[in-house]
């Protein structure tokens, strides 16, 4: 199951906040070293806002275990922000309500394989879902080649490149992708992961607020 958050409902899931933003820093700062900033062992940035919507795995104690989250492009992102080089001159960066950055993408290394792949699973599948149902065209964003192959190929979600493979700083292969959106799309990521059902919650489960299944 996947919890949709935003910092307008996040009271409404406990400690959920802080628990994710504690699992950014374990994975963002401990294990990769990122320069973002921090504060008594959380992670963020200037992009977490009242825009940002998190997508979330919590485990039976309500710990953060996976998350990612995404936002409109209509204001500043990242990849606008950081990267605009790192996109093929003929595709224009959107700027755009009904297209958003997906970002911050991350599991629990320390979860046995076969639960992180489900995690990874729910996850991109809850994307989907999430874009659907609120009428977002596509989104973007930005991995290292492998990653994309190894967390969305793998689910059945083909990725467009809209850019070339970059170096950053000599130390990281990315490239940025654009994440089309599309019920035929969930259908395959369904197929391919066995999620038979809606992933996606928007309240906290133990007040049985459950989203309808995307057909």
């Amino acid at each position: 199951m996947i919890e949709c958050y935003t910092q307008a409902t996040a009271h409404q899931f406990g400690d959920i906040l802080p628990s994710v933003h504690r699992l950014r820093h374990r994975a963002f700062i401990g294990r990769m070293s990122y320069d973002v900033p921090e504060w008594q062992d959380m992670e963020y940035d200037q992009y977490d806002n009242l825009s940002t919507v998190y997508l979330v795995w919590r485990d039976e104690h309500g710990v953060a275990r996976g998350v990612t989250r995404l936002a409109p492009t209509d204001r500043p992102y990242m990849i606008r922000d950081l990267w605009p080089d790192c996109v093929h001159p003929e595709f224009t960066l959107p700027s755009s309500p009904d297209i958003w950055e997906a970002s911050r993408m991350c599991v629990d290394h320390h979860l046995p394989a076969e639960l992180r792949r489900r995690i990874i699973s729910e996850l991109v599948c809850a994307y989907q879902e999430y874009c659907l149902e609120h009428r977002i065209r596509y989104m973007i964003g930005v991995m290292p080649p492998k990653i994309w192959q190894h967390t969305f190929g793998r689910s059945g979600w083909e990725i467009e490149y809209i850019g070339p493979e970059t170096w950053l700083n000599g130390e990281e292969l990315i490239v940025i992708g654009k994440m089309n959106v599309s019920p035929d799309i969930l259908k395959k990521i369904r197929l391919a992961t066995g999620l038979r059902e809606s992933v996606l919650r928007y309240e906290n489960a133990h007040n049985a607020g459950y989203a309808e299944a995307v057909a």
